[in-house]
Protein backbone atom coordinates (compact mmCIF):
# COMPACT_ATOMS: atom_id res chain seq x y z
CA UNK A 1 0.00 0.00 0.00
CA UNK A 2 1.50 3.34 -1.03
CA UNK A 3 1.06 6.43 1.11
CA UNK A 4 -2.10 8.21 0.04
CA UNK A 5 -4.36 10.90 1.44
CA UNK A 6 -8.12 11.30 1.11
CA UNK A 7 -10.15 14.07 2.70
CA UNK A 8 -13.68 15.46 2.60
CA UNK A 9 -15.80 18.02 4.43
CA UNK A 10 -19.24 17.14 5.81
CA UNK A 11 -22.01 19.39 7.05
CA UNK A 12 -23.74 18.96 10.40
CA UNK A 13 -26.40 16.56 9.11
CA UNK A 14 -27.46 13.05 10.07
CA UNK A 15 -26.63 11.67 6.62
CA UNK A 16 -23.01 12.82 7.00
CA UNK A 17 -22.04 9.77 9.07
CA UNK A 18 -23.12 7.15 6.49
CA UNK A 19 -21.65 9.36 3.73
CA UNK A 20 -18.32 9.46 5.60
CA UNK A 21 -18.42 5.69 6.03
CA UNK A 22 -19.06 5.24 2.28
CA UNK A 23 -16.18 7.62 1.52
CA UNK A 24 -13.89 5.61 3.83
CA UNK A 25 -15.03 2.30 2.31
CA UNK A 26 -14.15 3.58 -1.18
CA UNK A 27 -10.72 4.77 -0.01
CA UNK A 28 -9.96 1.41 1.62
CA UNK A 29 -11.05 -0.40 -1.54
CA UNK A 30 -8.84 1.86 -3.69
CA UNK A 31 -5.90 1.23 -1.35
CA UNK A 32 -6.48 -2.53 -1.38
CA UNK A 33 -7.11 -2.66 2.39
CA UNK A 34 -9.10 -5.77 3.28
CA UNK A 35 -7.68 -6.86 6.62
CA UNK A 36 -9.15 -4.78 9.43
CA UNK A 37 -11.34 -2.81 7.03
CA UNK A 38 -14.37 -3.38 9.27
CA UNK A 39 -12.42 -2.07 12.28
CA UNK A 40 -11.43 1.05 10.36
CA UNK A 41 -14.99 1.65 9.16
CA UNK A 42 -16.35 1.28 12.69
CA UNK A 43 -13.79 3.81 13.95
CA UNK A 44 -14.80 6.22 11.16
CA UNK A 45 -18.45 5.80 12.20
CA UNK A 46 -17.75 6.40 15.87
CA UNK A 47 -15.43 9.38 15.41
CA UNK A 48 -17.71 11.10 12.91
CA UNK A 49 -20.77 10.45 15.08
CA UNK A 50 -18.97 11.96 18.08
CA UNK A 51 -18.02 15.01 16.01
CA UNK A 52 -21.59 15.41 14.80
CA UNK A 53 -23.14 15.04 18.26
CA UNK A 54 -20.54 16.79 20.42
CA UNK A 55 -18.00 18.70 18.33
CA UNK A 56 -19.78 20.54 15.56
CA UNK A 57 -21.60 23.76 16.46
CA UNK A 58 -24.78 24.58 14.50
CA UNK A 59 -24.07 25.87 11.01
CA UNK A 60 -20.66 24.20 10.84
CA UNK A 61 -19.32 20.83 9.80
CA UNK A 62 -16.46 18.38 10.26
CA UNK A 63 -13.57 17.33 8.12
CA UNK A 64 -12.56 13.67 7.60
CA UNK A 65 -8.99 12.93 6.58
CA UNK A 66 -7.69 9.41 5.95
CA UNK A 67 -4.09 8.58 5.24
CA UNK A 68 -2.77 5.20 4.12
CA UNK A 69 0.78 4.36 5.12
CA UNK A 70 2.92 1.37 4.33
CA UNK A 71 1.70 -0.49 7.41
CA UNK A 72 -1.59 1.14 8.35
CA UNK A 73 -4.32 3.73 8.09
CA UNK A 74 -4.75 6.96 10.04
CA UNK A 75 -8.23 8.43 10.46
CA UNK A 76 -8.60 12.07 11.56
CA UNK A 77 -11.83 13.92 12.29
CA UNK A 78 -11.44 17.70 12.56
CA UNK A 79 -14.17 19.77 14.22
CA UNK A 80 -14.53 23.29 15.58
CA UNK A 81 -16.23 22.49 18.87
CA UNK A 82 -15.03 22.99 22.40
CA UNK A 83 -14.19 20.24 24.84
CA UNK A 84 -11.91 17.25 24.79
CA UNK A 85 -13.33 13.77 24.26
CA UNK A 86 -12.55 11.16 26.88
CA UNK A 87 -13.25 7.49 27.36
CA UNK A 88 -16.16 7.24 29.79
CA UNK A 89 -16.08 5.19 32.96
CA UNK A 90 -18.14 2.03 33.27
CA UNK A 91 -21.86 2.80 33.12
CA UNK A 92 -23.69 -0.29 32.00
CA UNK A 93 -27.11 1.40 32.00
CA UNK A 94 -26.16 4.29 29.68
CA UNK A 95 -27.73 4.26 26.22
CA UNK A 96 -24.72 5.89 24.55
CA UNK A 97 -21.18 6.91 25.28
CA UNK A 98 -19.42 3.80 24.05
CA UNK A 99 -17.93 5.21 20.86
CA UNK A 100 -14.48 5.96 22.24
CA UNK A 101 -14.49 2.64 24.10
CA UNK A 102 -14.86 0.95 20.71
CA UNK A 103 -12.15 3.11 19.16
CA UNK A 104 -9.85 2.32 22.10
CA UNK A 105 -10.48 -1.40 21.66
CA UNK A 106 -10.04 -1.45 17.87
CA UNK A 107 -7.33 1.11 17.14
CA UNK A 108 -3.65 0.58 17.81
CA UNK A 109 -3.53 4.14 19.11
CA UNK A 110 -5.74 7.20 19.26
CA UNK A 111 -5.60 10.71 20.58
CA UNK A 112 -6.73 14.30 20.46
CA UNK A 113 -4.81 17.28 19.11
CA UNK A 114 -5.66 20.95 19.41
CA UNK A 115 -6.56 23.05 16.41
CA UNK A 116 -7.79 26.60 16.20
CA UNK A 117 -10.69 26.48 16.51
CA UNK A 118 -11.55 23.05 17.85
CA UNK A 119 -9.69 19.76 17.82
CA UNK A 120 -8.62 16.74 15.80
CA UNK A 121 -9.57 13.29 17.10
CA UNK A 122 -7.53 10.60 15.39
CA UNK A 123 -6.79 6.91 15.42
CA UNK A 124 -4.29 4.66 13.73
CA UNK A 125 -4.86 1.05 12.77
CA UNK A 126 -2.07 -1.19 11.59
CA UNK A 127 -2.84 -3.23 8.52
CA UNK A 128 -0.80 -6.34 7.68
Amino acid sequence: MNEDLRERFYRRERQSVPAARDFARAALRDWGVKDRADDILLCVSELTTNALLHGVPPGRGFFLRMTAYEDGVRVEVHDTGDGVPAVPGPATDAEGGRGLLLVTALADKWGVEERDPGKVVWCEIRVP
